[in-house]
């Protein structure tokens, strides 16, 4: 009976003891790029201008991938074998600023524009993923890398930032000829609510926003070190006490 009344004791006690460890917290972890040799022709502000510019096209790239699951007749209108290789043939005309055929040549908010359209018939994931791209790389003075000759436009960015919160909200509200959405991306229903798309997009404009606000910040700091500089070669030096 003693030894019955323990082992309960003991199961009792691994019970609470259990109860009291907290739950894995771990999520993953921040990883940076590895270190190159094209980082020393880069100011901290190009090496974030850049990181944030890979960030934003990893993000669209999602974005391409989670639309055409639930737009699988869009990657199929493209030609593409699979919903993978459309992925895959999109990233890639990104990266090489090749143009998309459907867009008729068409480059930055004049893409976003067609692809938009509720005229438009070819694929408009890519369409519209790769406008988005076009208009944010344009921007950016056209490039994807940042060095130490290459300065950013504030204004350009804030612009860009703003014409992705009008496309995000046309593509939500328009319709096409049939009075069905011009894709389907967030869904709120009784039975479900995914608004991951919407996320997404948000992260986009705040990373634009940011790189606009840090730029105007570093024009702005640089004339007012410019003017402490002066002002203390002049003004704030030690006098000698002996």
């Amino acid at each position: 009976m003693h030894a019955c009344r323990l082992t309960l004791a003991t199961a009792a006690a691994l019970l609470l003891a259990a109860c009291g460890t907290p739950a894995p917290t771990h999520k993953g972890e921040v990883k940076g790029a590895d270190a190159s040799m094209q980082e020393w022709g880069q100011s901290d502000m190009n090496r974030v201008a850049t990181v944030a510019m890979r960030e934003n096209l990893e993000s669209l790239h999602r974005l391409a991938d989670k639309l055409y699951r639930r737009n699988p007749a869009e990657w199929r209108k493209g030609g593409a074998a699979s919903r993978d290789l459309a992925v895959t043939q999109l990233r890639a005309a990104i990266a090489q600023r090749s143009g998309w055929p459907a867009l008729q040549q068409r480059r930055d908010i004049d893409a976003l524009a067609l692809a938009l359209s509720p005229d438009f018939t070819g694929d408009r994931v890519a369409g519209f993923i790769y406008a988005v791209a076009d208009m944010l790389i344009t921007a950016h003075g056209g490039k994807t890398e940042f060095y130490l000759v290459d300065g950013q436009d504030a204004q350009h960015l804030y612009n860009a930032a703003r014409n992705l919160e009008v496309a995000v909200w046309m593509l939500a509200q328009r319709r096409a000829a049939t009075g069905a959405p011009l894709l389907l991306a967030d869904e709120i229903s009784a039975a479900e609510r995914n608004l991951s798309y919407e996320r997404e997009f948000g992260k986009i404009i705040a990373r634009v926003d940011l790189l606009a606000q840090v730029t105007t910040e570093k024009y702005r700091r640089a004339v007012i070190g410019y003017v402490q500089g002066l002002a203390g070669g002049t003004f704030m030096q030690f006098l000698p006490v002996r």
